[in-house]
């Protein structure tokens, strides 16, 4: 019998476990340390939130049909407890379970750690996350825009709107949960919105499918009009993929003032055709060098049947030992280069892939296990909270340190998950770090500087 599985019969009276010998002495395990924490890096998310008001935006839209006088915790105090619990790592619903007595999650709810009230257990949160309507929902997306545009000092001179969408596979009878040949399973399909030269984000939206034009052009009529009325002299561009070149929001954008767009286009017969010459062009070069890779860069205009009039396409051709990869995109921006174009402001959109990577990898905002579809976009903004708070954190907290481009999982590996004892007197709680803590130095500048902010 393999002696790590064979059970083994403690003691009821045994209060520590010898697992070792060291220097003759044994090494005893028991669970009688105290109130510890194994996430004290968080009370700096708790700060960076008390500096932005987010949660207590995102809370007070958030309607409450519970009888007053039989609720024990806020929803302000229901969606920070799940929102924190996120950005540590904590995705599941059945975490509460273990956290709610946790002293970090207790102080982040402005509970003291050992005499406060433990937090809201699992059915609680499952109540929770399906008592919202459409109508918070929406007034939520408001609060996430509002978030971006007040995250500006000054009125920016140029912001790009990224759009993509990430594949959600769903395991379950979700409503609106449909079959994509693409990924081979059934899935929601969200869109998420960033900005692409800094990784804020601006809005995200769960969907059962690819949208068709008419229904994408709402969602960036309502941005723009939005972004405009704050900023009346910002360029903004709007930049995506392929299935990003709808004819309608391509229409609505000709037709706006300092507003461009720069999308990939799929390919056809015609535009193969147009193109033909340069390929052959790169293929003969290719064949006669030194087998290293050979780019060409082009623009010519092109109408296809469904667009009013004609538009720049630029393409980009690459021949390597592989073949010949031929890409399009379409663009209004007249007064650039074709190579600049494609390669400064198109190709920099692959950023947006390590945005939805902190997102749904990071952040597990894939967990979209509800039955109801609007309980699942409550799910997905719960974890776009969580996002904003740990950028924000990243961007503006640790800003000009090694940690300012570190990814989420990194972040929380190493400032988050930290172990540290807490106490609570009658005249203080004190949280006390390991003494050998290896971000000492980064963690005193930083709760310092919060300290000031807090009391200034």
């Amino acid at each position: 019998m393999n002696p790590l599985t064979q059970e083994r019969t403690l003691p009821a009276e045994a209060q520590a476990i010898p697992i070792d010998t060291i220097d003759e002495k044994p090494v005893l395990l028991d669970f009688d340390g105290g109130q510890l924490t194994s996430d004290a890096g968080m009370l700096l998310v708790g700060q960076v939130d008390k500096q932005l008001g987010l949660l207590q935006a995102l809370a007070s839209v958030l309607g409450d049909a519970r009888d007053p006088d039989r609720i024990t915790y806020s929803m302000e105090e229901l969606l920070r407890q799940r929102v924190y619990q996120i950005a540590a790592g904590y995705e599941d619903q059945d975490d509460s379970d273990s956290l709610r007595s946790d002293p970090i999650f207790k102080m982040l709810l402005d509970q003291a750690p050992e005499s406060g009230s433990d937090l809201a257990s699992q059915p609680t949160m499952s109540r929770f996350e399906n008592s919202v309507n459409r109508g918070m929902l929406w007034h939520m997306a408001e609060v996430f825009l509002e978030q971006f545009m007040a995250s500006y000092a000054q009125a920016p001179e140029v912001i790009v709107l990224d759009f993509d969408d990430t594949a959600d596979q769903v395991h379950g009878e979700q409503e609106q949960a449909r079959y994509n040949s693409h990924v081979g399973d059934h899935c929601f399909l969200p869109l998420h919105v960033y900005e692409g030269l800094s990784g804020r984000l601006i809005m995200t939206l769960l969907k059962p499918k690819v949208l068709k034009g008419a229904e994408m052009l709402p969602i960036v009529r309502r941005l723009i009009t939005r972004l405009r009325a704050k900023w009346p002299h910002c360029e903004i561009v709007f930049r995506g993929d392929g299935h990003f070149s709808y004819p309608e929001v391509m229409d609505y954008l000709d037709a706006q003032l300092h507003v461009h767009y720069a999308t990939g286009l799929g390919a056809n017969s015609v535009l193969k055709a147009r193109v033909r010459e340069v390929e052959q062009e790169a293929e003969r070069h290719f064949a006669r060098g030194d087998r290293s890779k050979v780019l060409r860069f082009h623009s010519f205009p092109y109408q296809a049947g469904t667009w009013p009039h004609a538009r720049r396409v630029i393409v980009k051709v690459e021949v390597t030992e592989k073949g010949t990869n031929t890409r399009f995109v379409v663009s209004d921006l007249e007064h650039l280069g074709a190579q600049r174009l494609y390669q400064t402001i198109y190709c920099a959109r692959g950023q947006m892939e390590n945005y939805i990577k902190d997102h749904k990898l990071g952040l597990k905002s894939d967990r979209t296990s509800c039955h109801r579809f609007v309980a699942n976009q409550f799910r997905l903004f719960l974890h776009s909270a969580a996002y904003v708070l740990l950028h924000t954190l990243r961007t503006e907290l640790l800003g000009h340190s090694r940690w300012s481009r570190a990814r989420f999982e990194t972040l929380r590996a190493n400032l988050l998950k930290l172990g540290a004892s807490v106490k609570e007197s009658s005249d203080a709680i004190r949280v006390s770090f390991s003494s050998h803590c290896p971000v000492e130095p980064l963690l005193r500048s930083r709760f310092s500087l919060l300290s000031w902010l807090a009391f200034t």
